[in-house]
């Protein structure tokens, strides 16, 4: 019975080692650009721009001018950002 467990895991261990030596190596990924999933850089670039999002996280100016941002959920998918209210101009 030993004898016959030792074989079957010796067999295995060669065929997995031997298809998984087959599979391609996958390219890598290209680097990610900040501004392209940075809410607040979007934010900077469209000072106009009172209050923003990407359905993820939600971004408004406070009276001063200063950013706040919530936090995206764990597993939110964001969208493209979109501007929800500009600055009312007098």
């Amino acid at each position: 019975m030993f004898r016959s467990t030792v074989l079957m895991l010796a067999l295995f261990a060669s065929f997995t080692s031997t298809v998984l030596a087959d599979e391609p190596n996958p390219s890598p990924l290209p680097p990610l650009i900040k501004e392209d999933i940075s809410v607040q850089a979007w934010g900077e670039r469209n000072p106009n721009c009172t209050e923003w999002t990407n359905a993820c996280q939600i971004c408004r100016r406070d009276a001063d001018g200063k950013m706040n941002c919530s936090l995206p959920g764990i597993a939110c998918q964001p969208s493209a950002l979109v501007c929800k209210v500009n600055k009312k101009t007098p």
